[in-house]
């Protein structure tokens, strides 16, 4: 593979955490927000499709199977909580939202959104193809969209307000919907 396709395969797998980080970037935007964040979601995109490639197809199966679910719920709570509280008025240091860049959320979304890594990894096994460089392309790919997202986010929030923090909301119900959906 080139390294333009590489590139292309990395900015392809990127979007899930690009959609995701725009989302959370609206209402959760500091700096320590997007490090963990953008760490995460680059570090899982690096691993999964070497996770992958050594495992073969039985845990990709398995994780495509129920990894998309958890997101899904996840997102949704998040996600409803996050528009309902900008609809309801709060003030941003009265509204008790769950913060997805710390615990288990952050770990079950940087799942998520390396799912499509992982078969990709799973695939350049069966193939018989070298994967390190092209783990670390789609790592920093991804780390780097993320951090991008998340900034856009933040802006888009300060200019729009409370409006944002809806939209982020109902941005990650829609990514949840279409984790179990697509």
């Amino acid at each position: 593979m080139s390294p333009w396709e590489t590139l292309l395969v990395a900015v392809a797998l990127g979007c899930d955490a690009f959609a995701v980080g725009l989302g959370v970037g609206t209402r959760f935007c500091t700096p320590r927000h997007i490090f963990r964040l953008s760490f995460h979601f680059g570090f899982f995109q690096f691993a999964m499709p070497l996770l992958g490639w050594a495992l073969g197809s039985t845990l990709v199966g398995v994780a495509r199977t129920w990894g998309p679910w958890l997101a899904c719920a996840i997102l949704l709570f998040i996600g409803s909580k996050m528009a309902y509280e900008n609809l309801r008025g709060e003030d941003a240091d009265d509204m008790a939202c769950s913060d997805p860049t710390r615990g288990m959320s952050l770990v079950v979304l940087s799942i998520a959104t390396s799912l499509d890594a992982l078969g990709v990894g799973f695939s350049f096994g069966l193939l018989g193809r070298r994967l390190l460089g092209a783990a670390v392309c789609i790592g920093v790919t991804a780390g780097l969209m993320t951090w991008a997202a998340m900034r856009i986010g933040s802006r888009l929030s300060a200019l729009w307000g409370r409006r944002m923090g809806v939209v982020g909301g109902v941005l990650l119900m829609a990514i949840a919907l279409k984790f179990i959906i697509g």
